[in-house]
């Protein structure tokens, strides 16, 4: 795909999020009251959001233009900040984290595969050589500390390879297996990995040079411009003296140089518009003189008017509005500069799209205007106070002593509080280098390994009948695709970008709670891959006996914390977490000490900042043996991962089956396979797979296919996930808050629902009766 087709993309995409914003900002206005219309509305918002975030991700990847992937960039944070708003929203109106679309897409004619939220390729691009290196350091430190790959085991697996390599070729000798390249697509696929690289390395490129003329095109207008620009502004300063003089028979007070200097005077304004601003001026001084003296009554006025706010707003509290966004405002700039620079722009001379120098010079001659502005009022504020010496020597010159005075009992204020702030937050470890403290978390086995997987690697389906059985009051267990897209949505795209993390609705902790086997562990690997974070394994197990006493626990988390805040963004992860909130500690586990942690994560839940991209993830098989409250408290997010439905053992069973060698021909019955697995989990699936298909098999598969009653017998020594324990968890779920919040507005619903049925067939009798 050339520069052109993206381009052409971009604009597309542009065109259809500016309708968008339209709508959002029409339908924004209006108090709603029908709760189906308001879940409608923010759905198809959402969904439409989805498609263009999708589009401008691919764009933003592809086009080289380094001026215009600014721009892109800064819409696309806007888009994914949106689309959490969105998600916030529909949370707290529907009470639950999963929701269905099925109807919504029908009407917009799209598939389930595409409300998949992408992951931004520059949450790893642009911090590749910072992960690499990291990576290097954290497997050095693993061999040197023991903790990682033992000499015997690496021997082993290598010989392992070697001979997998070698049994390769003998097939491929034998004509059991096809060449490598034997199909065209090989090379097809080759050739766009090639364009890829290469469009990778045009970026790069195209980068450095634009950062290059900004310093270029900079200097060359300071040489050129600049002594133009300081006289320009002193002529325009020293009129501004004179109209000041001629119209209020005194000389103006200069701005300060935190006010924004002479800038805030003449902030894009004619000279009639400044004569008009300095009557403006005097005159509400005059009026904040007469204010002043009416103050006290009025301070009753103001409590009451607040007051009368509040009960209008009760009363106007009916109707459900949408909360005000933060990122709409970030997309509509970015929109409007998209408008004003590049929807019509000719850039025919353009074709390898590299940096644009006008727009270069249109930037920097602010940039100069405004740096030169400062040197400019530093001359003027002293030309000032001359003139204002020669013209009134005595009176200047008491005023000001008075102002200085004031200014200075300002600052002893000011520095007396920086002070007390500095002694309360000490930093223990003040004269130790953060790599050290990496060293001692990676020796310690508190900072580890995350293992490489990619959240595609979560496989599954999509559920294709939440919405029909959400309409028959029936809870769907929500299916493994809905999962992936919440760790999508509350991990990954807020740990990978600064922007989204700052502003969006935040998400500090997340619970996965569910059976052995669901891919718990896997998510919090996954989430780590995709963002580049750090892993601290914070378990009950991990920390046992480590850092002991209260102030080892104290000094541990103040060096997690730290690590974790300096090469952000990081994951804490916490396995087994039902047992930091035991209800009752078991007496074999009571020397592990398992509560360490209970008093202390609330409070490190505090300590994180919007600026902090730190995410807490804990896991738990068994959420029932946990206290509910403090549980509750500490996670903010609770997903449920259920055991896979059938659509997703079906996809499970043949993408697992086919990465171990196995090869699907008609003698093997995937969805028999499916059927007979209700209960199992992925975990089960694999472990059968690895079971069932040894090196031997694989290699008799030519002769001898595959068939399901050979993964069916290995199933047979394995148990299931039993529906008990799946409502059981349901059961707990239906405890938390928000499974509270949800169970009263479903009791609330079926009554009016009643008290409809019960007005209809009153009517239905009254008819009946006038009709006889």
């Amino acid at each position: 795909m050339s520069n052109a087709m993206y381009n052409k993309m971009w604009h597309q995409t542009q065109e259809a999020l500016s309708s968008l914003l339209d709508n959002e900002s029409q339908k924004m206005m209006k108090p709603q009251r029908n709760q189906v219309f308001i879940f409608q509305m923010l759905a198809t918002f959402y969904i439409k959001y989805v498609q263009i975030f999708r589009n401008l991700e691919n764009v933003y990847d592809q086009i080289v233009h380094p001026q215009k992937r600014m721009l892109i960039r800064k819409i696309l944070d806007g888009v994914m900040g949106r689309i959490l708003e969105l998600k916030n929203e529909m949370v707290e109106l529907e009470l639950t984290e999963f929701h269905y679309f099925d109807d919504i897409l029908q009407d917009l004619k799209l598939i389930p595969q595409q409300l998949d939220i992408p992951i931004p390729k520059y949450f790893l691009k642009e911090k590749l050589e910072v992960i690499k290196g990291r990576e290097k350091i954290l497997a050095q430190l693993l061999a040197d500390s023991g903790l990682g790959m033992t000499e015997k085991v690496w021997r082993g697996f290598h010989q392992c390879k070697r001979t997998e390599r070698e049994r390769e070729e003998e097939m491929i000798f034998l004509g059991m297996n096809p060449p490598p390249l034997f199909n065209e697509v090989s090379a097809a696929l080759i050739q766009a990995d090639r364009v890829t690289h290469l469009r990778d390395k045009v970026q790069v490129k195209h980068e450095e040079e634009y950062r290059d003329a900004l310093v270029t095109i900079k200097d060359d207008l300071k040489l050129i411009e600049g002594p133009n620009i300081k006289e320009n502004l002193q002529d325009q300063i020293r009129r501004w003296f004179i109209e000041c003089r001629h119209l209020t028979g005194t000389f103006p007070d200069y701005p300060k140089e935190e006010e924004g200097g002479s800038a805030i005077i003449f902030s894009n304004k004619t000279r009639q518009q400044v004569i008009e601003d300095i009557i403006a001026s005097q005159e509400e001084e005059e009026k904040n003189k007469k204010k002043k003296k009416e103050e006290k009554p009025k301070k009753g006025k103001k409590g009451k008017e607040k007051k009368e706010t509040k009960e209008k707003n009760k009363e106007e509290g009916e109707g459900w509005k949408m909360s005000p966004s933060v990122f709409l405002h970030m997309m509509e700039e970015g929109n409007n500069v998209y408008k004003d620079l590049w929807k019509n722009k000719d850039e025919s001379w353009n074709v390898p799209q590299g940096y644009d120098p006008e727009l270069i010079k249109e930037d920097k001659r602010k940039e100069l205007e405004s740096e030169i502005r400062l040197q400019v009022d530093e001359l003027m504020r002293q030309e000032l106070k001359n003139l204002k010496l020669a013209v009134n020597r005595e009176k200047e010159l008491s005023g000001k002593t008075g102002r200085r005075k004031g200014s200075k009992k300002k600052n002893k204020k000011e520095k007396g509080k920086k002070w007390k702030v500095g002694k309360k937050d000490k930093d223990p470890t003040a004269d130790r280098t953060i790599e050290s403290l990496y060293k001692e978390l990676v020796e310690e086995g508190l900072l580890i390994q995350a293992l490489k997987v990619n959240l595609s690697d979560y496989i599954g389906e999509y559920s294709y009948l939440g919405t029909t059985l959400r309409q028959m009051s029936t809870e769907p267990m929500p299916s493994l695709l809905d999962v992936r897209q919440l760790i999508t949505l509350y991990g990954i795209l807020p740990l990978g970008s600064e922007a989204v993390h700052e502003k969006a609705p935040s998400v500090k902790s997340l619970l996965l709670a569910g059976p052995s086997g669901v891919g718990k562990k896997l998510l919090v690997h996954a989430i780590c891959t995709e963002t580049g974070a750090n892993l601290f394994n914070l378990s009950a197990a991990n920390i046992a006996g480590k850092y002991p006493g209260k102030n080892g626990l104290q000094m541990m988390l103040h060096v997690v914390l730290k690590v974790a805040r300096q090469l952000q963004p990081s994951v804490v992860w916490i396995g087994d977490t039902e047992k930091t909130f035991y209800k009752k500690v078991p007496s074999a586990e009571r020397k592990m000490e398992p509560k360490r942690l209970k008093k202390q994560l609330p409070k490190i839940l505090k300590l994180l900042k919007p600026d902090d991209r730190i995410l807490i993830v804990g896991t738990t098989q068994r959420p029932f043996d946990a206290e509910l409250q403090p549980f509750c408290k500490v996670y903010q997010k609770i997903i449920l991962v259920p055991r896979p439905d059938y659509a997703s053992r079906y996809v499970l069973w043949k993408e697992i089956i086919q990465r171990n060698g196995g090869v699907i021909t008609g003698a093997l019955s995937i969805s028999c396979l499916a059927k007979i697995s209700d209960g199992f989990t992925q975990g089960h699936i694999v472990q059968v797979v690895k079971e069932v298909l040894t090196e031997r098999r694989i290699r008799q598969q030519s002769h001898k296919p595959l068939t399901a009653l050979e993964f069916v017998t290995s199933l047979t020594s394995m148990s299931p996930v039993y529906q008990e324990e799946e409502e059981s968890f349901k059961d707990w779920y239906a405890k938390t808050p928000m499974g509270k919040k949800r169970a009263l507005a479903l009791k609330g619903d079926n009554k009016e629902n009643e008290k409809d049925k019960g007005k209809e067939k009153e009517k239905k009798g009254k008819k009946e009766k006038k009709k006889k």
